[in-house]
């Protein structure tokens, strides 16, 4: 066979990447060698912009087992337990192909969790779409939500939370994030190193086709008019493979058979082969024709970058092969031994006895970075920070809440999870709609422990100061956790930005990164892994999407059976506002619905008096002093407290007199969002309770007025009312507006 060759002019790569390779090899590239160079140099796969950013984040703690750099992140939550956790993006293939590109982003998140040793049990989800009432839109909404709720309802894995954000800048760049966790014992954590020469390597699961060839570069890149023609790039899943393949490398692991494990993400064979030995500091030889393909007519260089989905990459002791070869076969999984773990530090690909590539694993993992220039977004200085707008009428108020709550950012995402199954598996405690965060009870491991999660975003604050923005989205995620009585523990990320080869928005990217580090520093909860994506750029728009970093915080409570929700529990039950009100309007859902202005002052938090608040409520809740809680994020106190009235079917009537405000406009009290702020209803015998222990650190805990079994929402400020509204005619326009946009019906309700 004549192989074909490439040479330095020919490769599509930086001119610093091919002096890497050529200095390197000192010889013409063979077409599978660069294929595979040019697949693990792209973005997606290098972080050749992001990695010189990245190390500013905080990733070590006592509670961390596995960091940055593994497929998932790895904390211990006590009892011999840990949990891992990931996020991911699928944002470029479900622009073009919403449901296969939501459904393989869910398939691709499930595996990280399953390579490092743990039963997937959760999945949440974080998306980004255009205005709601736009067809497009809807037609990414219906897909996008059917694909994750496809795939995950048939794995048998439950839904624990996630959210959306409605906004003109994502209106091609639809953003989809996905994440999944899982729990195993400590001693059972799987890692996706190849150490030891000798080994054999085994893929396990579905058929290699040309589905998903190019996905990674696809991602690299801005959508285009031309990206149609990209659509092969999207893969295509198989959930009841999935199913098996869970099960299957689970009881490997189990009986102490599996000895490295890795996922066949992003470049497929190539990105196995290659991060498994340079983690190991060993080297991979494989047989490519032992690979099943579902094309006869595929070159080898497409058969080493398809990105098919349902694989897994094993490495096996040589007298083990047998024995998980039986249990592959006990499941009715398809398996392939490739090859072998070597010494050479290289990987090594033969095609019909003739060897094809010899790359070191090095020059494919560790690429060049990238230098990216920075400046300051010229749109900031037009932004005036100081913005306010003139304070409502009284008589205007009751029209601007139902506004508000009717807002595409603020309506209920019901039509969206109860497509999910949030039941299977028996873990759900806490559920979606329910509270601020998912939390899952661990009865299988006979502990008494659950695990918190929850997904977090906000572009509009983010795009007016990426910096406090993004600092204010992890004080607002662990604030979620908070909320249901868990102690946050770690996060992991998912940052989604423009066009990294601007200037513009590669600086609002490192102030986001900055942001998140500061932020975590002080409330000791390190960053375990994450995911970069960038080229969200419509080009023939020149619309790039707002800074749209999304955190995924886990926590654990002692007792899941002490957590609590955000329902309104009984007339008569005490209303508090624990936390300080500041004229902070920008990004605000008010300043946008009301106004339709990005203007005004992003909040600006505290983190160290976040931290000691954030503490405080999780120290009342374990106590049982609270009945239920809500922390305060977009629409402001108002959206916050009518939520939880929605979610007991109660009413409330309060007076605005006593929250600790530096301003007396009743709008700002209202309508701020300023982070770190708590609603919590409490019965009278635990008041004077909560009020020492917020007062130890001089944190504001005002009590404004009661719950009430009439199902009205009555607000005064002094001896003004400002709102007066029915509970049912508030929960009309909430609750039904997104089942009505996106199925063009109004049922008697």
């Amino acid at each position: 066979m004549t192989q074909e060759t490439v040479k330095k002019n020919e490769l599509n790569l930086t001119k610093e990447e091919k002096e890497a390779v050529f200095t390197t090899l000192k010889r013409d590239l063979t077409l599978p060698e660069a294929a595979m160079l040019e697949v693990m140099n792209s973005e997606h796969c290098s972080y050749k912009s992001s990695r010189p950013v990245l190390p500013k984040l905080p990733t070590e703690g006592p509670q961390v087992i596995c960091g940055p750099g593994e497929d998932a992140g790895v904390v211990d939550i006590g009892d011999g337990l840990a949990l891992v956790f990931k996020l991911e993006s699928h944002n470029h293939p479900s622009a073009l192909d919403p449901y296969n590109g939501a459904a393989t982003g869910i398939g691709g998140i499930i595996r990280d969790i399953l390579c490092m040793g743990a039963r997937p049990i959760g999945l949440l989800d974080s998306f980004r779409f255009g205005p709601l009432s736009n067809p497009h839109t809807k037609w990414l909404l219906k897909w996008v939500t059917k694909g994750v709720g496809d795939y995950g309802n048939c794995v048998g894995i439950a839904n624990a939370g996630g959210e959306i954000e409605f906004d003109p800048s994502f209106q091609v760049n639809c953003l989809i994030n996905v994440g999944c966790f899982g729990v195993m014992r400590k001693e059972e954590l799987a890692l996706s190193r190849a150490t030891t020469p000798g080994d054999k390597l085994i893929l396990l699961g579905g058929s290699t086709g040309r589905d998903g060839i190019g996905g990674a570069s696809f991602a690299s890149k801005n959508i285009t008019d031309e990206s149609e023609s990209d659509r092969g790039a999207v893969q295509i899943g198989d959930p009841y493979m999935k199913k098996l393949i869970i099960d299957a490398t689970l009881e490997a692991i189990q009986v102490g058979l599996v000895a490295g494990l890795k996922d066949l993400g992003a470049a497929g064979v190539t990105c196995s082969i290659s991060e498994t030995a340079d983690a190991g500091g060993t080297g991979t030889e494989i047989d490519l024709e032992k690979i099943r393909i579902r094309e006869s007519d595929m070159e080898p260089w497409e058969n080493i970058v398809s990105e098919s989905q349902e694989r897994m990459f094993f490495i096996v002791k040589p007298e083990n092969v047998e024995k998980i070869s039986a249990i592959f076969k006990k499941y009715d999984l398809p398996y392939e031994i490739l090859g072998t773990v070597t010494d050479s530090g290289h990987c090594v690909v033969k095609y019909k006895g003739q060897k094809i590539v010899d790359l070191p694993a090095h020059l494919l993992t560790k690429p060049p970075t990238t230098k990216r220039k920075t400046r300051k977004p010229k749109y900031l200085s037009k932004l005036d920070q100081k913005w306010l707008p003139k304070e409502s009428k009284v008589e205007e108020y009751n029209d601007l809440c139902r506004r508000l709550m009717a807002s595409d950012n603020i309506i209920s995402r019901e039509w969206v999870y109860r497509q999910y199954d949030t039941e299977i598996g028996l873990h759900s405690v806490v559920k979606s709609g329910e509270g601020d965060a998912g939390v899952f009870r661990l009865q299988e491991f006979g502990t008494k422990r659950g695990v918190a999660v929850t997904f977090d975003g906000n572009s509009s604050q983010c795009y007016l100061d990426p910096y406090n923005g993004s600092a204010a989205l992890l004080v607002e995620a662990c604030c979620n956790i908070a909320a249901v009585g868990a102690k946050p523990l770690a996060f992991t990320d998912c940052l989604n930005f423009g066009n990294p080869e601007d200037p513009e928005v590669f600086w609002t990217f490192e102030k986001a990164v900055e942001g998140l580090a500061d932020a975590a520093k002080v409330l000791e909860v390190p960053c375990v892994g994450g995911n970069v994506s960038f080229y969200n750029h419509d080009e023939a728009n020149n619309v790039a999407v707002k800074p749209s970093p999304v955190v995924f915080v886990a926590g654990v409570l002692e007792d899941a059976t002490k957590a609590v929700n955000k329902k309104l529990k009984a007339a008569d039950e005490f209303i508090f506002l624990v936390g300080e009100t500041k004229t902070e309007l920008g990004g605000s859902e008010y300043a946008k619905v009301a106004y339709n202005s990005e203007n005004g002052l992003v909040p600006q938090v505290d983190l160290s008096k976040a931290k000691l608040i954030i503490q405080d409520i999780i120290k009342v809740i374990k106590e049982g002093l609270v009945t239920a809680c809500h922390d305060i994020s977009k629409g402001g106190f108002f959206v916050a407290l009518t939520e939880m009235a929605l979610a007991g079917n109660l009413g409330f009537d309060i007076n605005l007199r006593r929250i600790v405000a530096d301003t007396e406009r009743s709008d700002i009290k209202l309508f701020s969002e300023t982070p770190a702020r708590f609603i919590i209803t409490t019965k009278d015998e635990n008041i004077e309770k909560i009020i020492a222990t917020f007062a130890r650190h001089e944190i504001p805990a005002s009590f404004l007025g009661k719950v009430s079994s009439e199902k009205r929402l009555v607000i005064q400020d002094k001896d003004k009312q400002l709102v007066n509204l029915s509970l049912d005619e508030i929960n009309q326009v909430w609750k039904y507006r997104l089942e009505e946009e996106m199925e063009g019906k109004k049922e008697e309700r």
